[in-house]
């Protein structure tokens, strides 16, 4: 049985089909009274989770969390996550630094309580205050809720400042750069296939 302090290596398997990046999985039982939980990610499980969320780099990654028993084996968590990230650009691939300092709420739930995917509920799910994640009714992963509350709090396309469409490369020539090239002699390509095809 592992206590908060407790780590399974990174990438260690929890499960025959699951693999945590970062896990620290707590006795649900702990749970019967309030309880105040810290964790963080060490560096092998930090370069971990950039591998699994496409990330340059991830310089921190801590989670607070406040968890309290509710009902029909739920645990409510109120929590804290804070994380130093970067991502590539979308226009120029160079890195976007993003500092993470965000609260937010989850309900851990029994797996088998946890819907189907096609009995989700979309709009519903939108409304709701907390974020619902599965446990196996033993144990809870605080480690695995804090990567995936790394992921929702992620600036989806991230933009470095004065990174505009206009710094795309333009392929296709415009007219009056074609009307320049035939005026100072310069070959465009589209004049080079003209010339091949002429020869054939």
């Amino acid at each position: 049985m592992m206590s908060s302090g407790d780590k399974d290596e990174a990438g260690a398997r929890r499960d025959d089909t699951v693999v945590a990046e970062f896990s620290r999985r707590i006795p649900l039982a702990r749970t019967g009274r309030p309880l105040e939980e810290r964790v963080e990610a060490g560096e092998a499980e930090r370069a971990a989770l950039c591998r699994r969320f496409g990330l340059l780099s991830l310089s921190r990654l801590v989670c607070l969390f406040h968890l309290e028993r509710g009902q029909d084996g739920i645990v409510l968590a109120e929590g804290h996550i804070q994380a130093e990230v970067e991502q590539a650009c979308i226009i120029t691939g160079e890195p976007v630094r993003e500092v993470i300092d965000e609260p937010f709420r989850l309900r851990f739930v029994p797996a088998s309580d946890m819907p189907e995917d096609e009995e989700i509920d979309i709009e519903s799910l939108l409304q709701e205050d907390a974020d619902d994640v599965p446990h196996d009714g033993r144990m809870i992963d605080l480690g695995e809720a804090a990567a995936e509350q790394l992921a929702l709090c992620l600036t989806p396309y991230p933009r470095r400042d004065g990174a505009g469409l206009e710094q795309f490369v333009e392929v296709t020539p415009s007219d009056d750069e074609l009307e320049v090239r035939r005026e100072t002699g310069r070959k465009s390509p589209f004049d080079v296939l003209k010339k091949l095809q002429e020869k054939q």
